[in-house]
């Protein structure tokens, strides 16, 4: 791989010397340089997150549209090949393309967290052949429709590519696209157990949450409803089917312990049905839910927030009022908790909801990262200045003077300024 101190360098021979020049390397990515023994370069190799829509590739590997969304990141994107033109060696394209496929994987999962399964490749039919690639073990599988995507939109530019692909194991597409079979590992969240204290904490934080029910006709508390609905959740419990299973299999001390009724007829303590779960935390009030539970979330694991990120989702299958919900939530990176979250309005977007999200959070210390939608100096000055927090912000070329300073600054050597070249 590339070494820290090489980065300018390999930025500015592919710039110089591709046809496309060099330009970021969209998502998580690895660089790699192809040297002779006595350590000249002759070869360049750039990878990145794989596409986000190819119908080639979906075709090809037969998964559904929501493995694709969950499993993409197992495929890895070639997006620069060079040959440097002075390399005089026969075959060395293929060579070098079989050499560096053999480390990918691996090097992948030790800087990126997992490996990844296959490697895909766009060549352009009025330039190249894919020769090459053919010689390094790959299958060309159909063309591209000939769109880019461009700040979320696909812009057609008329020139469909080639598409190639290669499996990094013989088991690659059979992985991906089964939805029984084990792709990725568990996020590193450390194992919870809820001991009598942690449950006692749950318990009394859980009474300051309104009961939106109307008082008759109901059987069950809500700190009956809310602490299993909780405890569910953090055993892997999603929807209200699961929530209403893990009720059924509490044994009876369990649900004594976490507010069940008494049943005065048969003496035992009944657990609510996926039913009255539905009911309820549909009605219960959200920001009340998410005041009360972020901080004793958070205080689970306390060494994980240092890091926390911003980011937003609409809810496949929610609608209120025939519109899709979109929500604003903040992760604890290296967890999958998420401590906060809010409803972005019909007439609002995330930009303004962003800081009504954080600002009743503690954030002193901890790092905020968020996407390029959030790229904005107020929000930047509302981190530093009153939460007394770090913030790491994406810039892409939608904001051209900024994302073109930065580009300045980092042909100057280490970037921030302070960085160290070791």
């Amino acid at each position: 791989m590339a070494r820290h101190d090489e980065r300018e360098r390999w930025d500015r021979t592919m710039r110089d010397a591709h046809y496309l020049g060099s330009v970021g390397l969209v998502g998580k990515a690895l660089r790699y340089v192809g040297e002779l023994d006595g350590g000249e370069w002759v070869a360049l190799i750039g990878w990145c997150t794989a596409a986000f829509q190819c119908g080639a590739r979906e075709r090809w590997i037969g998964w559904p549209e929501m493995l694709m969304r969950r499993r993409l990141r197992f495929v890895v994107n070639n997006a620069r090949f060079l040959i440097l033109p002075e390399a005089r060696v026969a075959n060395l394209a293929s060579r070098v393309l079989g050499l560096n496929l053999r480390r990918l994987s691996s090097d992948w999962e030790a800087i990126h967290g997992h490996e990844v399964l296959v490697a895909e490749t766009f060549v352009d039919p009025r330039r190249f052949t894919g020769t090459c690639y053919r010689a390094a073990g790959w299958e060309e599988i159909g063309l591209t429709r000939g769109f880019a995507r461009d700040a979320g939109r696909y812009v057609e530019h008329g020139n469909p590519k080639r598409v190639f692909v290669r499996m990094l194991r013989k088991d690659a597409v059979r992985r991906l696209r089964d939805p029984a079979a084990v792709v990725e590992k568990e996020s590193p969240m450390a194992k919870l157990k809820l001991d009598g204290r942690r449950t006692t904490k749950l318990m009394q934080l859980m009474v300051r949450i309104p009961d939106p029910r109307d008082r008759k006709g109901r059987w069950h508390s809500s700190l009956c409803l809310l602490s299993i609905a909780v405890c569910a959740s953090l055993a892997g419990a999603k929807g209200y089917t699961a929530i209403g299973e893990f009720a059924a299999r509490l044994k009876q001390r369990e649900r004594k312990r976490l507010d069940c009724r008494k049943n005065p007829k048969s003496g035992e303590y009944d657990a609510p049905s996926e039913h009255a779960f539905r009911d309820f935390l549909n009605a219960v009030d959200v920001d009340a839910v998410d005041a009360v539970l972020a901080p004793w979330y958070q205080s689970l694991q306390p060494g994980h927030k240092k890091a926390v990120a911003i980011d937003g989702k609409t809810l496949r299958g929610a609608e209120r009022d025939g519109k899709k919900v979109h929500l604003l939530g903040m992760l604890i990176h290296g967890t999958r908790i998420m401590a906060a979250q809010r409803e972005v309005g019909e007439k609002t977007n995330e930009i303004p909801e962003a800081k009504r999200l954080l600002e009743n959070q503690n954030l002193v210390g901890v790092v905020v990262t968020a996407d390029a939608m959030h790229t904005q100096t107020e929000l930047a000055k509302f981190l530093v200045k009153e939460k007394k927090a770090d913030y790491v912000f994406v810039v892409k070329e939608n904001q051209p003077t900024l994302h073109a300073e930065i580009a300045e600054w980092a042909k100057e050597g280490p970037f921030p300024p302070s960085g160290r070249n070791d």
